[in-house]
């Protein structure tokens, strides 16, 4: 079984920049692979996703333009490089990994999933 473990998260003032990492324990090549997270009192909601390949991205209204997924299958490593960051950013962020055809926003697609890193961006 895969296990994935995110780190980057942090607390930033508003309009700043974070770079989130998604570490594999083993080859995740065939995988796609996204971004959630979870505010207080909220549910999770997606993020952004990346096909096996890296050829394809799907993103959230809310980060498009602002947030950039990438992945370096050699390093079994997914990025998300958060740009501009606002207050309702802030969230437990979990990157996941799923065997499902193409990178879609439902959690259902996923099926290993990491503990979560912090952001909390202050206004």
């Amino acid at each position: 079984q895969v296990q994935l473990v995110e780190s980057g998260g942090g607390l930033v003032q508003a309009g700043d920049s974070l770079r989130l990492s998604c570490a594999a324990s083993r080859r995740t090549s065939n995988y796609i692979m996204g971004w959630f997270r979870q505010a207080p009192g909220k549910e999770r909601e997606f993020v952004a996703a990346i096909s096996q390949n890296g050829g394809r991205t799907n993103s959230a209204e809310s980060v498009k333009g602002r947030f950039t997924i990438s992945r370096d299958n050699a390093k079994n490593t997914m990025y998300l490089q958060m740009n501009i960051l606002k207050p309702e950013d802030t969230a437990v962020y979990y990157c996941a990994a799923g065997r499902s055809l193409l990178p879609g926003q439902d959690p259902k697609l996923y099926d290993i999933w990491g503990q979560g890193t912090q952001v909390t961006v202050s206004s």
